[in-house]
């Protein structure tokens, strides 16, 4: 394999290019133009045709790697590397012309991401990590905020859009969130949350029902922007499991508790 930190450039290149053909698209969809793949999982010709993009570049950066695609544009397994595609994450915010969405790039070598980018393309805001060195913003090292409590606290969530058998529990952490933080704030944009945390912008995030090209390049750009990842038992199974808490090193473990106990997990960490 190349260079890593080589490797990241041009990713974060990728990332920007095909930012930039979503931005000359918004605006110009219209109803004939969408489909639905499940419950309110909505897709365009500017998902599909951003991801035949960036897969088509990533293929040339690293011809053994496979792929895991929101939009499954190519079916290639990969032994070792695997990248992780999303293309337009937040498109029903893009569909109504809300300005959050972002494309996000992750490579993962086995079972842990090495290589983390996602670009807020409203913002033009490339967020990228390599694991091990850090994390940064337009070239700018950038770290979680230092805020000490929950109660100085803004977090960011996502509402689930279907697998709606946990609501209630959701229902409730969101209610204890409001009762004990600043805050809580819905983007629609898994990918820029992370990256939002990672920043500063936020001091958590916290949401169920994602897929592993939601979190997986964001999820390492905390960790390297010297945050905690986990899911909602503390555990590491967040880029498969299907739930992911992220937050400053102030504030985890007594929201971690909550959020465990809210959920009714066992041997909460």
């Amino acid at each position: 394999m190349t260079d890593i930190n080589s490797l990241c450039n041009e990713v974060c290149a990728i990332a920007r290019e095909a930012g930039n053909f979503i931005r000359q698209e918004a605006g110009k969809i219209r109803s004939h133009d969408v489909e639905t793949k499940s419950l309110n999982s909505l897709v365009t010709y500017v998902d599909t045709s951003a991801e035949e993009m960036i897969v088509g570049k990533l293929q040339a950066l690293l011809p053994e790697a496979g792929f895991i695609t929101e939009e499954d544009t190519i079916s290639k397994r990969g032994d070792d590397y695997k990248w992780v595609v999303d293309p337009l994450d937040g498109t029903t915010n893009f569909i109504h012309g809300i300005p959050v969405f972002s494309v996000s790039i992750a490579l993962m070598k086995g079972e842990g991401v090495i290589l983390g980018v996602v670009y807020e393309v409203n913002g033009d805001e490339c967020f990228h990590a390599v694991r091990g060195q850090g994390a940064f913003l337009n070239g700018r090292a950038i770290c979680v905020s230092g805020r000490p409590d929950l109660s100085s606290s803004l977090l960011a969530t996502g509402f689930p859009y279907y697998d709606y058998d946990r609501m209630d529990s959701f229902v409730g952490l969101l209610t204890w969130c409001m009762m004990h933080t600043r805050g809580l704030r819905r983007l629609g944009s898994a990918a820029a949350d992370l990256a939002y945390v990672a920043c500063g912008r936020f001091e958590g995030f916290f949401e169920y029902g994602l897929n592993a090209w939601d979190v997986a390049a964001g999820s390492l750009i905390v960790a390297e922007a010297g945050g905690m990842v986990s899911d909602f038992n503390g555990g590491s199974n967040y880029i498969f499991g299907r739930e992911i808490v992220a937050t400053n090193k102030n504030i985890y473990h007594k929201f971690i508790k909550q959020t465990c106990l809210t959920f009714g997990k066992k041997n909460c960490k």
